[in-house]
């Protein structure tokens, strides 16, 4: 892989594919819970948390940095780890709460979180390049 491949501009995918993928990851593991008997608090909680960082990922996309303003750009960082920080803070607490619900969640936030990133990614670097 050259290094151009992190240089060269191109323009942002769409997130849908992704998106759904990752939904779909998380019905899909709703009958698993069910079958092997993990807490379907810790589904719910997982589900929440990635649509609600869906809601607010969705929400920050509008507020694109513009050239002379660069504002936009601080809130967009700012809200972003937010969320991180915010998702993380509510899976240590269930853990803490009680270690088989909130490693479920954790498991399947995780796992949902990552497929979308994968998938997002593949979009972007496998996508055309601007001129």
């Amino acid at each position: 892989m050259s290094a151009g491949v992190f240089s060269t501009p191109r323009p942002v995918p769409g997130r849908l594919v992704p998106a759904l993928a990752a939904g779909g990851a998380l019905l899909l593991a709703l009958p698993i819970f069910v079958v092997a008997s993990f807490p379907l608090e810790g589904w719910l909680l997982a589900t929440v948390l990635w649509l609600g960082g869906l809601g607010l990922s969705l929400l920050l996309t509008r507020l694109r940095p513009e050239t002379g303003n660069l504002a936009p750009a601080g809130v967009l960082a700012i809200s972003m780890t937010f969320r991180a920080v915010a998702v993380m803070l509510v899976l240590v607490a269930a853990t803490v709460s009680d270690a088989r619900l909130g490693l479920s969640a954790l498991l399947l936030y995780a796992f949902a979180y990552s497929l979308e990133l994968a998938l997002s990614l593949a979009a972007y670097f496998g996508g055309p390049t601007r001129a």
